[in-house]
């Protein structure tokens, strides 16, 4: 447990010097502008094409394994969205909401990063895939979602059209895609270029971790939302525990996918939640606090789940 520890400090760490240093400094929201434009668009795409244009094409055409973890992601979303829509009484859109923090994980930020550390480079593959298909999917589930509950009032086609580009052009996409063909057809890029992808790779983690603090400290907690609990719940306990079941029942995995698997559905919720929420102003300040206590909690939960595949506790296969 002290390894676990230790190797889950640094990314906390990060994530601590960015919240305070965003305290300290009291920098303007607008002044985090230009390292998510960094984060985003150079190096996370960097990261994911280094990660795919190394792997043998074959590792890259696991269509149940992608199928697996987006069903697994998406029985927990449908799950909270009908406690909060039929049980609670909760709008369409608040309840929408609602499922993307339980079910919508750090996976960009967090996920490559930790996932290497823990499992090596053999979690290179499954964590490129999980991201790219799983962001893919929330790019179009959110607009639909939104437009269903008649918070965007543009036409049908036009809805379609931006929730295609969206998907298409997203930087994670183009690299992953691009990545893809590298490793399709055996392409050696030269040495500067993997020079330049290097660099950009190496600071992803560092940077998206250190924005990541910046983003939860610049948005005040005024209250917690009632439904965090069972959000954090489904987030951190039921979501990981979701994802093991339904790839153990498909079966025939390499031990390493299935635990990075698990460990990315661990993640806490996704900033981009509250992107989201503030697109359609819906749920703001209860999806921020909810962000920042489910993160908070991951502190604890993440260890326990990392512990959990490194002692053999969880087998890589319920049902070998």
């Amino acid at each position: 447990m002290a390894d676990i520890i230790a190797l889950l400090l640094p990314f906390f760490g990060l994530i601590l010097i960015g919240y305070i240093a965003a305290r300290v400094t009291r920098q303007p929201a607008e002044a985090l502008g230009w390292m998510n434009t960094f984060i985003i668009y150079a190096a996370l795409p960097a990261l994911f094409f280094r990660l795919v244009s190394r792997t043998p094409i074959e590792q890259l055409t696991q269509v149940d394994f992608i199928l697996g973890e987006i069903a697994a992601t998406y029985l927990v979303f449908t799950t909270i969205f009908v406690i909060g829509y039929l049980i609670r009484r909760n709008s369409f859109a608040d309840s929408t909401i609602q499922a993307f923090a339980g079910a919508y994980g750090n996976i960009g930020y967090m996920g490559p990063g930790l996932a290497l550390l823990a499992f090596g480079e053999a979690a290179a593959v499954p964590v490129a895939l999980i991201v790219c298909f799983e962001n893919a999917t929330h790019f179009v589930v959110a607009p639909a979602m939104m437009a269903a509950a008649g918070g965007n009032q543009k036409p049908p086609a036009e809805v379609m059209g931006e929730i295609a580009r969206k998907v298409l052009l997203h930087p994670f996409i183009l690299s992953t895609a691009l990545g893809f063909c590298v490793a399709a057809l055996g392409l050696h890029p030269p040495e500067p270029f993997q020079r330049l992808v290097e660099y950009l790779a190496q600071a992803a983690a560092p940077c998206a971790l250190f924005a990541m603090g910046v983003t939860l400290a610049l948005r005040p907690v005024r209250r917690i939302p009632a439904e965090v609990t069972y959000i954090m719940a489904f987030k951190l306990i039921l979501l990981p525990l979701t994802t093991y079941t339904v790839l153990s029942v498909i079966g025939n995995f390499e031990p390493v996918w299935v635990y990075s698997a698990v460990l990315l559905s661990a993640l806490p919720t996704a900033t981009n939640v509250f992107v989201i929420s503030q697109q359609y102003g819906v749920w703001q300040e209860r999806a921020s606090a909810s962000i920042l206590v489910i993160t908070i909690a991951s502190v604890f939960t993440l260890p326990l789940v990392l512990y959990a595949t490194h002692a053999g506790l969880l087998p890589p296969d319920l049902l070998p």
